[in-house]
């Protein structure tokens, strides 16, 4: 297997930002690299701020915090990645972004190197190919909040070496995440699950069969779920959730995948969820 000492983590976003911590809080030297240096601080922020309340709830200690941001290194340069065993892309879901961040990695990188995506999403196979090292690149999707969420989907694709497998299940356990292997198809296990799920509670919703606030109580106490689907679906971002159904239905063309028009409709209108104050519930207040 290969050893993993050094992770590299491309895009210092709200999953980003949630690897290198988590990373970082298991012992790993990471690099953490962002294409300009105020979304690069955003993220260094938000990894401080996520550790501090980790401390007031005294389940961390400062002297821990501090020692997890130093085993951290900021960068605007990818060429601060070449000394990494794994590097972790976890960049805006753009097939084009993410194919140039792999040639570059691939030209970078020592050959023992393994490249991951933490696309929730994406063809795999589609950047491993564009790469001179297929059998060493593989999906690593982490759930947010990364820091919290245990499970970890290792993707294979049909180049992927067992070795890489082998070395990324070793390496999720190191985190204190529970590994799953899937295969390299549109949504995985996670998504390819709930993505349906998610649309056709909006439907429900929609055909007026009950009320937002039902449809997540029965959801809840019916089937003991920790959230109702509308709440999740503005957790998760309902522009996220659009743009992975698009993408599945694209890949399997079943009905149940295609974004509700209702969703559309509320993505069109920047009602997003909680991130920007509005979704199937009001934030704003």
């Amino acid at each position: 297997m290969t050893e993993i000492r050094k992770v590299g983590v491309c895009g210092a976003g709200l999953m980003g930002n949630g690897i290198a911590q988590t990373c970082a809080a298991a012992g790993f030297d990471v690099v953490l690299m962002e294409v300009a240096d105020a979304p690069l601080q955003r993220g260094m922020q938000s990894i401080t701020k996520s550790l501090d309340k980790f401390v007031e709830k005294q389940k961390l200690a400062l002297a821990e915090r501090d020692a997890i941001l130093g085993r951290i290194t900021p960068t605007t340069d990818v060429k601060g990645l070449k000394d990494c065993d794994l590097v972790i892309e976890a960049i805006v879901e753009n097939p084009e972004i993410k194919t140039k961040l792999f040639q570059q990695l691939d030209e970078l990188l020592a050959p023992h190197a393994i490249i991951c995506t933490n696309t929730s999403s994406l063809c795999v196979i589609e950047l491993a190919a564009k790469t001179k090292r297929p059998n060493q690149v593989a999906g690593l999707h982490f759930f947010n909040p990364v820091p919290i969420m245990k499970l970890v989907e290792v993707v294979r694709t049909i180049a992927t070496s067992q070795d890489v497998i082998d070395s990324l299940f070793a390496f999720a356990k190191n985190l204190g995440k529970e590994p799953i292997l899937a295969k390299d198809t549109t949504g995985f296990v996670v998504n390819r699950l709930l993505v349906p799920y998610l649309l056709y509670a909006i439907r429900v919703y929609d055909e007026g069969l009950a009320s937002k606030e039902d449809i997540d109580k029965g959801m809840k106490l019916g089937c003991g779920y920790p959230m109702g689907p509308l709440e999740l679906l503005d957790f998760v971002g309902l522009d996220t959730t659009y743009y992975i159904a698009q993408i599945m239905y694209d890949e399997f063309k079943d009905p149940m995948m295609a974004p509700p028009p209702l969703l559309k409709r509320m993505v069109l209108a920047g009602h997003f969820g909680r991130k920007s104050g509005k979704g199937f519930y009001d934030y704003a207040s």
